[in-house]
């Protein structure tokens, strides 16, 4: 919202400050700046607050504001006096200013760093948390004037307000004053600030979406009067399903006699229906759209799913469409699923929602399923249906202009029907917040993603979010990091899907393997070893075996301690006649189950071929344990706007669960057994359930940042030096460092750099070896010709001057003039293992510390492994062991092993200078001569710039694309 000419012309209005946030209920609001063209809002605001809440905020009976009230409170120059409101449909439902004040409590400006804060929130609107994101943002603006303190006057019986303080995790001092508690905030964000923060949308953006899969009634606006059709399809699949709460039928060319449509109430508009709607379905042109979300707006709908195309896929016109959808949803307070989108599936008893052009329903099963592709929807639905597999929800975003991936995540974390959650994704829109996501997540249960268009570097139609460069592989190594079990198809993903729904975790990669084909056996034994597990030699029972010696070995191969899962191999029998038999397998499907039922919990999965209705069997569960302790924070009950049983709070989920990782008896048996049709398939799956698993075992003790890095480094001299080195007024595309201004700033975190000196000509070059001491190299610092030993470009072990003006004869000669080469002379460092060590902040994904061998394994064949920043010893251990050269720095082939400590130290205290100082926005130690006894670094470089915004420490806000 713009300011009117009225507003101060010195202070730009600061339209970065507005924001979409999720509140505590789920529903959405707006936070913007106040202006002076909201005189009219705040008046109308004010009337509807109680006298008791007036109270509060004045300390006195104050029924009315004043026309100085209005000006004072409208008036401001987003420095020293700042206002902030939250609004719905455009009127306000909460305030907060601050005005700044000096020691003695007085109005005052900069450098005055502490400001006198007041909030007033309507009565219909509190406890949706309205108070406490107006906090997060307006601590936000104040960091960034320049004030680090708030001060506030609370009367002691506003016991609201109080909590809101007390609550919000900021550093505070209590005092009680003239019958008023004094409040006093460091507005400097904490550990515990952040985590509170976090904590609330996590709240609130899975309530958001619980809202959108449970409601009490639905409305498809669109619906067809004949049948055929988007919106009759899904008012026949709502009603096939058997929708638990009301469905209503909205189409404005219904005939006004119209009552009824396939037995539910018809209207013309949502207007002419009795009781709120929570959830509509637009099926309407996109031209139409606004008319009705505008409808639906003004009828307290609380959520949308738009199945109508023409937006963002279209082109720049239809992306523009998009936003103001968004904008115009958002007003409202509500969220949408789409625009494009194939619809929403809630299979939980309570619910039974299929809002979607799903012809049928699925079964219901243990797994969500978010995917923004309508088609790929349509795939995996139908090979889930095929394999006996069932869903607890499920979610085609389409564009994906509002609800993500994310928010999915969200969801899924506390929702305790769904045990996997299956993302097919083709953009990440904020690919910090989806790996902090994913790692909460993948926790407590297992995240299996699909990433499309990993190649093309742009993003698919109608996905307007920012473009990450930072390649694929990295990307998987992050998603990795983050306990993703990331794959290649749709096909592997509903594979590993099935594995991880239907069966314990596996403690380990031992794997035993049995079955009636010998050749079956060795192909399922020749692919767990190329996946990296640890088969034990196939168990043959021949093609005579029945049922039950399937049976009698599988319970004897679970029972084994050696073994941590089971592959059944099965191909038709031979019966008494000779023929082989291939109807029976329900019979054997019985058999591998009752084996499973009353044996240790290990996984098994079974490879088949041409055995009728064997996978259909598997696929019915028979277990007869008591099911497994899940989170209960978000069941799944109908909207309470309408009337029914609301759920209830979110709270953490239990730790259900992890007794599986750690590979001891869970507290559910086994029940449905994954039945794949290639041992590749089956293999494959098992080897990511089980590198999930081991990620599960580690993520239970996480690592830590050792302390010696705290007495070791010296941030505020970095600091100094960063900001006397960018200057007053850095330029935006930043600057390298020399090779001086690298070794400084390196330095002060305790990576030391060996120095070079320059060698113009042959004299400089002897002055140098001689300052430095034999035996030195000579290099070229030409950037053809930096770290190309291959190329000529370094002379080595010069042990004296006549070796040096040799080699330096001979540079000069074969590879060009001293001016063209910039030679530099060096000691010579203790032989080792080259390698190198890199950070880089990608603009989406953040900082990334990187590791490889120097030269060709890490250029040519792309051996590098990634880790986000800031790296724990953890994650610097594995980043080196995590390589495919790894071996080489421990010993191949009767080489002396090298010092890794020594390495992962190095990686760490990289990782703590960028991580302290984002305004590095590069750095590259390269080569990194790793020897048994310690290591040197020869080269390095570093670019410094201004430090790009990190969206995911400020105030929580909807993205905004």
């Amino acid at each position: 919202m713009e300011p009117s000419p009225e507003q101060s012309p010195h202070h730009a209005y600061p339209d970065h400050w507005e924001a979409d946030v999720v509140l505590r209920d789920g529903g959405t609001a707006r936070i913007r700046p106040i202006t002076t063209d909201d005189a009219e809002r705040l008046v109308s605001f004010y009337e509807q607050v109680s006298d008791e809440s007036k109270y509060y905020r004045f300390f006195a009976p104050y029924p009315r504001l004043s026309d100085r009230d209005v000006h004072r409170f409208t008036h401001h120059d987003y420095v020293d006096r700042v206002g902030l409101a939250v609004t719905i449909g455009g009127e306000f439902i909460g305030t907060v200013r601050y005005d700044r004040i000096n020691d003695q409590g007085r109005p005052a400006s900069a450098p005055a760093d502490e400001a006198e804060v007041a909030f007033l929130v309507q009565d219909a609107h509190q406890g949706r948390g309205v108070a406490s994101a107006l906090l997060e943002h307006i601590a936000a603006v104040a960091r960034e004037r320049g004030i680090r303190r708030f001060a506030a006057e609370v009367l002691p019986a506003n016991n609201k307000m109080i909590k809101v303080f007390r609550d919000a995790g900021y550093t505070q001092r209590r005092s009680f004053e003239d019958g008023s508690v004094h409040l006093t905030l460091d507005l400097e964000p904490t550990e515990k600030s952040l985590a509170v923060q976090r904590g609330r949308e996590q709240r609130a953006e899975a309530r958001s979406v619980q809202r959108l899969l449970a409601p009490g009634s639905v409305a498809v606006i669109g619906t067809g009067r004949t049948p055929g059709g988007v919106g009759r399809t899904v008012l026949r699949n709502l009603l096939a399903a058997g929708f638990t709460g009301r469905t209503y039928a909205v189409n404005r060319a219904f005939d006004e006699g119209l009552a009824t449509l396939d037995g539910v109430p018809a209207h013309r508009s949502l207007g002419e229906i009795d009781e709120q709607v929570d959830l509509a379905v637009i099926a309407v042109p996109a031209h139409r759209v606004p008319e009705a979300v505008a409808d639906c707006g003004e009828h307290g709908v609380q959520g949308l799913v738009v199945l109508s195309a023409g937006y963002a896929e279209r082109g720049s016109a239809g992306r523009e469409l998009q936003r103001e959808l968004v904008r115009q949803a958002r007003s409202y307070g509500m969220r949408i699923i789409g625009p494009n989108a194939f619809g929403i599936i809630n299979t939980a008893e309570s619910v039974r929602l299929n809002a979607s052009l799903a012809p049928e329903s699925p079964a219901r099963g243990r797994i969500g399923l978010f995917t923004q592709s309508g088609a790929i929807g349509i795939a995996l639905l139908s090979g889930l249906h095929r394999r006996g597999a069932g869903l607890s929800s499920f979610i085609s975003a389409g564009n994906r202009a509002d609800v993500s991936g994310n928010d999915f995540l969200q969801y899924s974390f506390e929702d305790p029907d769904t045990d996997v959650a299956l993302l097919y994704l083709e953009s990440l829109g904020n690919p910090r917040k989806f790996t902090r996501l994913a790692r909460r997540t993948a926790a407590v249960k297992p995240v299996v993603v699909v990433k499309g268009a990993r190649h093309s570097g742009t993003n698919p139609p109608g996905h307007a979010v920012p473009v990450s460069r930072i390649p694929d592989a990295t990307v998987s190594a992050l998603m990795r990091q983050a306990g993703v079990i990331r794959v290649d198809t749709v096909t592997e993903m509903v594979d590993a899907g099935l594995l991880l729904a239907g069966q314990p975790l596996p403690a380990g990669p031992r794997v035993a393997i049995l079955g009636n084909s010998e050749s079956l056996g060795l192909l399922t034994y020749d692919a767990c070893l190329a996946e990296g597990l640890r088969p034990r030699p196939p168990r043959d029972l021949t093609t005579a075996a029945s049922p039950q010696d399937f049976k009698d070995a599988l319970a004897e191969a679970l029972a084994d301690g050696t073994c941590d899962a089971v592959i059944v191999t099965a191909i038709p029998w031979v019966g008494e006649n000779g023929e082989a038999e291939t109807g029976d397998g329900e019979v054997l499907a019985a058999a591998l189950h009752g084996a499973a039922a009353k044996s240790p919990a290990k996984p098994v999965a079974v490879v088949h071929v041409e055995i009728g209705g064997l996978a259909e069997a598997l696929a019915a569960a028979s277990s007869t344990a008591a099911p497994r302790t899940r989170p209960t924070t978000l069941a799944a009950q109908p909207s309470a706007a309408s009337g029914a049983p609301a759920a209830a709070p979110p709270t953490a989920p239990t730790e259900a669960g992890t007794e599986e990782a750690e590979g001891t008896e869970p507290s559910a048996r086994p029940g449905r057994i994954p039945a794949y049709p290639a041992a590749e398939r089956a293999v494959r799956a098992l080897a990511e359930a089980v590198k999930y698993a081991q990620w599960r075992r580690q993520a239970a003790t996480p690592g830590k940042v050792p302390e010696f890095l705290d007495e070791t480094t010296d941030e505020p001299g970095a600091a100094a030096l960063i900001d006397t080195l960018l200057g007053a007024t850095p330029d935006p595309r930043g600057r390298p460092l020399t090779h001086d201004e690298a070794r400084e700033l390196l330095g002060r975190y305790g990576i030391p750099v060996r120095p070079t000196l320059p060698a113009p000509d042959p004299e400089a070059a002897v002055a140098a070896a001689a300052r430095l001491g034999y035996p030195v190299a000579l290099k070229t610092t030409a950037p053809h010709l930096r770290h190309r030993a291959d190329l000529g470009g370094v002379r080595l072990d010069l042990a004296d001057e006549d070796a040096l003006r040799r080699a330096y004869g001979e540079f000069t000669e074969l590879l060009g003039k001293p001016a063209e080469l910039l030679p530099v002379v060096q000691s010579m460092a203790p032989r080792g293992v080259d390698t190198v060590v890199r950070a880089s902040i990608d603009a989406a994904a953040g900082a990334i510390l990187s590791f490889g061998l120097a030269g060709a394994p890490s250029e040519l064949l792309g051996d590098t492994a990634h880790r986000l920043v800031p790296a724990t010893d953890r994650d610097a251990a594995e980043l080196i062991r995590s390589i495919k050269a790894a071996p080489v720095l421990f010993g191949w082939r009767g080489s002396a092993p090298v010092d890794t400590p020594a390495l992962e130290e190095l990686l760490l205290r990289l990782s703590r200078l960028v991580d302290d100082h984002p305004e590095v926005v590069s750095a590259a130690l390269e080569p990194v001569v790793v020897a048994p006894q310690g290591l040197t670094v020869l080269g390095a470089s570093v670019r410094l710039a201004p430090p790009p915004p990190r969206g995911d420490l400020g105030p929580r806000r909807l993205p905004s694309y």
